[in-house]
């Protein structure tokens, strides 16, 4: 889960940072010590300045790297600069230092830490419960011990996965972010894959730098359209903007030029609750019910259809399917709690492929195109309803179309920076009303497949 960062970047990182006299450098995740190095460079080409680093790395090859590395630096600076490298476990070790609190606080901390899913069980999550950190990935684990590390205004900068910034799991993380810090500037990536643009990452990066313990004021906001850093774009956002204050959740919203094409709040001002609708995610977890899974309907069992995403290709429905997944989930004692009444749904898919234009793809499912009572909808949805139940069809299709059109897009991307569409995402927005949305479903049959067509009738209500 390590990715080595390019020298640009790390470039460009340490440019980041307010220099002092004297300095005292994390690098946790230090990998070959490209981030060290590129702040050791800038740091002691100002003569009065001292650096003292604490770089850990868990792989042997690797420090090997960082030694010989920071071996030609002291031998250049012989009092100016001096380093450790530690081979022990940093959450691990450091976990107990946040807890117990730490006597020699880091002035600074630059960061590239590495991405791993972090299980409920896993000791690494037990180890950051011990320094009241809750999170569910290692990159979220080494920002937050890092925060924690840190003196009274000191400064952080790392890149991390865009990830963090909205959903429920991350929440805690950012709350921590929060509480102990204010974010001066965020760091945008035109391209999904311009980070690492050698690695197969398909996580959207950030560059993120924060000072520890001072007052939250405007954020800076730059991206850059090369990996060169040539072409940078700057602008500034008052930080209710990036953190509103009514948001319960604490999304993180990054506009820029690509997605500053906001959705009205003149026109969307109504939550979920004052439109009637509930979103939720889809109940049936079919590896939980193999038994209970059947190619096709069976006319000699209560079966019903099992909704996939493969059943639903450009607005197109299509259902049974030859497909290596099943078409229906038989009626049982153990299935009828998952099940729902068969009727009118707006169905989003909660990840979105590669190939998908857009990060929200939905879908009308209507009650004319079963036959059945009940109905199965496959986890990787999200649904709209009401109570569990279908919605009103005009209704159903007015917000299918809204939740198709490139305004939304535009919007969600301001929060979220990666494929997965959550419950909690769709949850927090705000939409237009009931009335425009029932005006807009008046306005087509069907759920158009061209994108002009949609975003013109959009148009055309808000």
């Amino acid at each position: 889960g390590q990715y080595m960062t390019p020298a640009a970047i790390a470039n460009f990182m340490a440019s980041m940072f307010t220099l002092s006299k004297n300095m005292r450098l994390l690098d946790a995740g230090a990998g070959t010590g490209s981030l060290s190095c590129a702040f050791i460079d800038r740091a002691l080409s100002n003569t009065k300045s001292k650096v003292e680093l604490e770089a850990w790395e868990i792989e042997p090859v690797l420090r090997d790297y960082l030694n010989t590395s920071f071996k030609i630096y002291k031998d250049e600076f012989t009092t100016r600069f001096s380093y450790s490298v530690s081979d022990g476990d940093f959450i691990e070790q450091s976990c107990f230092l946040a807890e117990a609190g730490i006597n020699n606080p880091f002035t600074h901390a630059i960061l590239n830490p590495p991405y791993k899913k972090l299980s409920t069980s896993s000791d690494h999550r037990k180890y950051l419960r011990k320094a009241e950190i809750e999170t569910v990935n290692l990159y979220a684990g080494f920002t937050a011990l890092a925060i924690l590390l840190l003196a009274k205004k000191g400064e952080l900068v790392v890149i991390i996965p865009r990830s963090f910034c909205n959903g429920p799991y991350y929440k805690p993380f950012r709350e921590l972010i929060f509480r102990e810090c204010a974010i001066k500037q965020i760091h945008l990536f035109d391209s999904r894959k311009m980070a690492f643009k050698d690695d197969d990452v398909l996580q959207e990066n950030i560059i993120i730098y924060m000072v520890k313990g001072v007052k939250q004021d405007d954020v800076k906001i730059t991206s850059t359209l090369g990996a060169d850093f040539t072409n940078i774009e700057t602008s500034t956002s008052s930080f209710k903007d990036i953190v509103q204050p009514d948001d319960k959740e604490k999304f993180i919203r990054i506009p820029n030029d690509d997605n500053s094409e906001y959705l009205s709040p003149n026109v969307c001002t109504d939550t979920l609750d004052e439109i009637g609708v509930s979103v939720s995610t889809g109940p049936v977890v079919d590896f939980r019910h193999k038994k209970s899974l059947r190619q096709y309907p069976n006319n000699d069992e209560d079966s019903v259809p099992l909704f996939y995403s493969h059943h639903f290709v450009n607005q197109k429905f299509e259902w049974p399917k030859e497909h290596k997944k099943p078409n229906a989930i038989v009626v049982n004692d153990e299935t009828r709690r998952w099940l729902r009444p068969a009727g009118d749904y707006v169905i989003v898919k909660r990840f979105s492929s590669k190939e998908e234009k857009r990060r929200v793809v939905a879908h009308h499912l209507k009650s004319s195109d079963v036959s059945t009572d009940l109905i199965g909808l496959e986890n990787h949805w999200n649904f709209f309803h009401k109570d569990k139940k279908g919605l009103d069809p005009t209704f159903a299709r007015g917000l299918c179309v809204f939740l198709n059109s490139t305004i939304l897009d535009k919007h969600f991307r301001v929060f979220s920076g990666h494929t997965q569409v959550n419950a909690t995402d769709l949850r927090v927005m705000k939409y237009p009303s009931r009335d425009k949305l029932i005006a807009l479903g008046k306005k087509v049959r069907s759920i158009p497949s061209d994108q002009a067509k949609i975003d013109k009738l959009v148009d055309e209500i808000m």
